[in-house]
């Protein structure tokens, strides 16, 4: 997001001054932050460092991109890192590299000696340890001056294209030994990210602490849209439709409410149709032509792309099992398989158990309704196209609309009875959704929780217990009690709702009493599986 437009983030702005805090009083933990694409990583780093100051830190972001090549990554890294340590000397700064060695001679001649030597290097055949000796400038530098080199890689996965071998092997040499520098590397390749984590840079001393950028809570994505569309008259169902269809993605939001702050009048269903109409598929609209473009891109060295483009559009309309896909397709599991290994190699799409979604929601849509629909059609007829794309706009969100009228204990009744002993992936933890013979309303008798339900499948028992309000301690105490009350031959699933968000400690308790604690969140990542709408308080 542009600067004008940043929004919240307090949670990861705290973390980076907390680590580059805690640096300067000889703690460190190097961090990684991994996103999906278009969610602000960037951001968040250029909005913190656009606000820190402090003469004893010296920032050195570079973003890398696969056009860079080794001597384009030396000389930026040394050109920034001149750059941001002559900004206090009352020096009229250019990027002129020759110039920086200069005027920065007459206060570090020692890391100057040493730039010079690593210059001088790039020109001779063994370079190998060109990388290790770039990042050493952090140490040089320290020494002379007593500043600290927080060193941000954007994009950091684009290290391996730079040519210089061992690359990762040079970095976590440099990692394990050195104490006066701060690396954090962002990436929005969430999936190679996450391989070079854990292959290269997986180290007892200077490992990562990694942190994945989500996209806006439910909460924070109703403050930034009252924020920026308060002069507007625009009802709270049409906002919240807003908030499901974006998912909280900061693009896609500044992108609609920039649409919609040009809309005469009252925002109407009609006129949001009409706004997601012209942004998905009008030949012109921003993201009808980003997500053509994306694809294209994506798909231009694939064989069989056509393949590829079919699994999507299957994903996307909610057949999203192999076992769904296999049947569609009437092609074996094996050979589907291998073509969605390297879809969610390139972060197209993400896996939970069972599972498979598209990681952008909106892109999903785009795929659903407007891709195939031009694919299949029949005709040329472009009005007829998108008279039927209107009308299905509105009728998506007449859908949410009505569900989301309904309680949490009806969404989530309706939600079990879609359950066919799928595994998905909850955090960190894997679930087995039990499909029920019997499933039916539970009041608790005497009992801090008022509703819940209660399934009974061939192999277990669940209990559901749902709260409006925060969770607390005495509330997993009280709810485990009463489950000890149904004697049942087979295993307890129990199970606590929320509309809140969960302290820690709740959720230690519950782990203490095997009970499954779900906010919204998790509700939400349930009801996308099954290709269903979102609860939005």
């Amino acid at each position: 997001m542009e600067k004008a437009d940043f929004f919240d983030r307090k949670i990861y702005l705290d973390i980076l001054e907390k680590r580059i805090k805690a640096i300067k009083e000889g703690y460190r933990q190097n961090i990684a932050i991994i996103s999906d694409k278009d969610v602000g990583k960037t951001s968040v780093v250029l909005h913190f460092l656009n606000r820190f100051t402090d003469p004893m830190i010296l920032p050195v972001y570079l973003q890398l991109s696969p056009e860079y090549s080794r001597e384009q990554f030396v000389r930026k890294f040394i050109g920034v890192l001149l750059y941001n340590f002559l900004e206090n000397s009352n020096i009229a700064r250019n990027e002129d590299l020759d110039f920086l060695i200069s005027k920065a001679n007459n206060f570090i001649p020692k890391t100057i000696e040493t730039i010079k030597t690593v210059l001088a290097s790039l020109k001779k055949r063994n370079r190998e340890n060109i990388f290790f000796q770039l990042l050493s400038l952090c140490d040089t530098l320290n020494v002379e001056t007593g500043k600290i080199c927080v060193v941000f890689f954007d994009e950091f996965h684009h290290l391996g294209e730079l040519g210089i071998k061992h690359i990762y092997k040079q970095f976590s040499k440099m990692l394990m030994i050195q104490k006066n520098a701060l690396y954090i590397i962002l990436s929005s390749a969430k999936f190679k990210a996450k391989k070079i984590l854990t292959s290269h840079l997986a180290l007892l001393f200077g490992n990562f602490e990694i942190i994945e950028l989500q996209p806006f809570d439910l909460k924070t994505t109703d403050e930034f849209l009252r924020s920026r569309l308060s002069h507007l008259q625009i009802q709270k169902c049409l906002i919240d439709f807003l908030i499901h269809f974006t998912g909280g993605n900061p693009l896609y939001l500044k992108i609609i409410i920039d649409s919609l702050t040009k809309m005469p009048g009252p925002i109407s269903k009609e006129k949001m149709s009409e706004i997601i109409q012209d942004l998905l598929f009008v030949e012109s609209g921003v993201l009808n032509q980003r997500f053509n473009n994306y694809l294209k891109s994506l798909f231009a060295n694939f064989k069989l792309a056509q393949d590829y483009q079919t699994l999507l559009y299957l994903i996307a309309d909610g057949q999203n099992r192999l076992k769904d896909i296999a049947a569609s397709l009437h092609k074996p599991k094996t050979q589907i398989l291998t073509r969605l290994n390297l879809l969610l190699e390139y972060d197209i799409i993400a896996k939970s158990g069972d599972f498979f979604i598209i990681c952008d929601r909106v892109f999903g849509f785009w795929l659903r309704f407007v891709y195939r629909e031009k694919v299949d059609s029949l005709t040329f007829n472009t009005e007829e196209q998108k008279k039927n794309f209107r009308i299905k706009i509105e009728e998506r969100i007449d859908q949410f609309i009505l569900s989301n009228q309904k309680s949490v204990m009806e969404r989530a009744t309706e939600l079990l009875r879609l359950f066919e002993n799928e595994l998905i992936q909850m955090r960190t933890k894997k679930i087995r959704l039990a499909h029920f013979r019997e499933l039916k309303p539970l009041n608790f008798v005497r009992s801090r929780l008022n509703e819940g339900l209660i399934g009974r499948s061939k192999d277990s028992l669940w209990i559901m217990a749902i709260k409006p309000s925060a969770l607390t301690e005495d509330d997993i105490i009280d709810f485990a009690n009463q489950c000890r009350r149904f004697r049942y031959a087979k295993p307890q699933k129990k199970v606590i709702i929320t509309n809140c968000g969960i302290d820690t400690n709740v959720r230690l308790k519950a782990m203490e009493e095997k009970v499954l604690t779900w906010d919204l969140d998790d509700l939400n990542l349930i009801l996308d599986l099954y290709n269903k709408p979102r609860v939005i308080p």
